[in-house]
């Protein structure tokens, strides 16, 4: 069976050395007997795992020593709640910059705690450029500042984060994380889904700074504090088991086949630069995105006829170019070319546009 290419917002997909090493270990992970999904997480031969998987993240992101890891459930919308829980907790004030739809859910809910705000937005262009932004903007009791890192629906990134001062910064990084270098130090917390560039759906990561642990509001469930998971290093309870080690095979995976985050970022521009250079050129097909803030990741382009898009996302699924079809709040199409995203899979993208250009003018 042929494989596609699979340019889906996320779930994603996976590299394909990764896969076959799960499937490998599918019925016997290393003499075990046994599959990683049936053990105990309690088990001497899982603790391995997800400390290989934490040590690894740790390496390869080089997060310092006074942040803790936490793998934990509930994907990055459950991080909405848990963020504001548990870092609006001295002034009850937080200060959002919204860049897109996930932005926006995560200050819808935070509002439901505390005095939570936005302080700068680009809804005013379908969220198509990130707001400039200073020091000034922000509350000086603010208690954290919010961004998203990498829009997957709109397909911006911030190349420079905003200066928030001794407020510490929050992040949501679902869809850049492990895509290159981050300085971890300029945040006071990162999470992450993982299902777009490091696992399969299930495990989110959490990186925060140790100092913002265990002061979460009263009214924080056990499991949506995370003090909760610190202290009992992400196993209080049962762990999405097998998306973690799959998250390890894909750490494995950027450290040794990879040879880590500047190389990646080095693949993922070379990845982003052939489609962007032909978006520029091309006379049909046009990026939604100002170029100072597009994404590695994330490429959301239209034609400026609805028609034509449907005819174009019907024609290069059945050329095994799937999942294109783009985020209803934008229309047109996205290729969302993760780490796992071969070059050869662009070059496959880049060749049919062109050829549809042609047939279709």
């Amino acid at each position: 069976m042929a494989r596609v290419y699979n340019f889906s917002a996320g779930p994603s997909m996976l590299p394909e050395s990764v896969l076959k090493k799960a499937a490998a270990e599918m019925l016997d992970y290393e003499g075990s007997g046994q599959s990683v999904m049936e053990m105990s997480h309690r088990s001497k031969t899982y603790d391995k795992i997800i400390k290989d998987a934490e040590a690894l993240l740790r390496e390869i992101m080089n997060i310092p020593d006074n942040y803790k890891v936490l793998f934990l459930q509930g994907g990055g919308s459950t991080q909405f709640a848990m963020v504001a829980l548990n870092l609006m907790n001295k002034n009850h004030k937080a200060d959002y910059i919204v860049t897109g739809q996930w932005a926006k859910k995560a200050l819808q809910e935070a509002q439901r705690y505390g005095d939570a705000v936005a302080v700068a937005s680009s809804a005013d262009k379908t969220f198509t450029y990130i707001p400039k932004t200073d020091k000034s903007m922000f509350r000086e009791d603010a208690d954290y500042v919010y961004i998203c890192l990498n829009n997957t629906i709109y397909g911006t990134v911030y190349h420079e984060l905003p200066d928030t001062g001794d407020i510490p910064l929050v992040a949501d990084i679902s869809s850049c994380i492990v895509s290159e270098p981050l300085d971890v130090s300029k945040f006071g917390l990162l999470f992450a889904g993982a299902q777009k560039n490091m696992s399969g759906a299930g495990v989110t990561i959490v990186i925060i700074r140790e100092d913002l642990i265990g002061n979460a509001m009263d009214i924080t469930p056990t499991m949506l504090n995370y003090k909760t998971h610190a202290d009992a290093n992400s196993l209080y309870n049962t762990p999405p088991c097998y998306a973690i080690y799959v998250a390890k095979l894909v750490l494995e995976w950027i450290k040794n086949e990879v040879g880590g985050l500047e190389n990646m970022k080095a693949r993922n521009e070379k990845k982003a630069k052939l489609l962007y250079d032909f978006l520029d050129s091309s006379e049909m097909f046009k990026g939604t995105v100002v170029p100072e803030d597009r994404s590695l990741m994330n490429v959301p382009f239209v034609t400026g006829d609805k028609d034509l898009d449907a005819k174009f996302v019907k024609e290069s699924t059945e050329a095994g170019l799937v999942n294109l079809k783009g985020h209803r709040t934008v229309g047109g199409m996205r290729a969302s070319i993760y780490n796992a995203m071969p070059y050869e899979g662009v070059v496959a993208l880049v060749d049919f546009m062109k050829k549809f250009e042609a047939e279709n003018k």
